[in-house]
């Protein structure tokens, strides 16, 4: 039990990127307009979108910034370790889970990033429909949500690079507005 103790606590910034990261990734326009499933899973995704999302930009600055992308990572997984003791899942499975999260992000961020060095939207429209609406195939409805996805997701690296990274060292992050995005649609 003294482990946590010895954890040193984030800092506010990264504390208030993180939480920024997290209320865009909570907004109910994402599981109504959207249609990401309201579910623990897809609650997972949105905030593993959001997070790759920032990291992208600050691992695009200077050392400093790949620094804060480390912590912004760190506190992700502290909020994950968390969130999985919260469920009860016990300290013995804690780390076997942690294992799969730590998988799933790699692997969406992997996914993320080479769907959004593409030119085309198709790539970035599969990578989303296969991770955040796990099998859209089986929903033809779900075409237009993965379509309005894709859109605000490039809408929303478009805003963070024109965002300073001085900003992101103070704790602040804009993110475009789902609303505008889908009702476009």
């Amino acid at each position: 039990m003294i482990l946590p103790l010895l954890r040193r606590a984030p800092k506010p910034t990264i504390t208030a990127l993180y939480g920024a990261i997290v209320a865009q990734a909570r907004m109910s326009r994402f599981y109504q307009d959207y249609a990401v499933p309201d579910t623990v899973l897809g609650r997972f995704d949105m905030v593993v979108l959001h997070a790759v999302l920032v990291l992208r930009r600050l691992r695009a600055g200077e050392a400093r910034d790949r620094a804060r992308a480390q912590e912004l990572f760190d506190a992700f997984c502290r909020d994950m370790d968390h969130n999985l003791r919260e469920m009860g899942i016990s300290d013995q499975g804690v780390p076997r889970e942690m294992r799969r999260v730590g998988e799933a992000f790699y692997g969406r961020a992997q996914a993320y990033d080479a769907a959004l060095a593409a030119s085309d939207d198709a790539a970035l429209g599969e990578a989303l429909a296969r991770n955040v609406y796990a099998d859209p195939a089986s929903d033809p409805a779900l075409g237009p949500a993965v379509k309005a996805l894709s859109a605000y997701v490039r809408e929303a690296v478009r805003a963070l690079a024109d965002q300073p990274l001085e900003a992101f060292a103070k704790g602040e992050v804009r993110f475009p507005e789902p609303v505008a995005l889908c009702a476009a649609e």
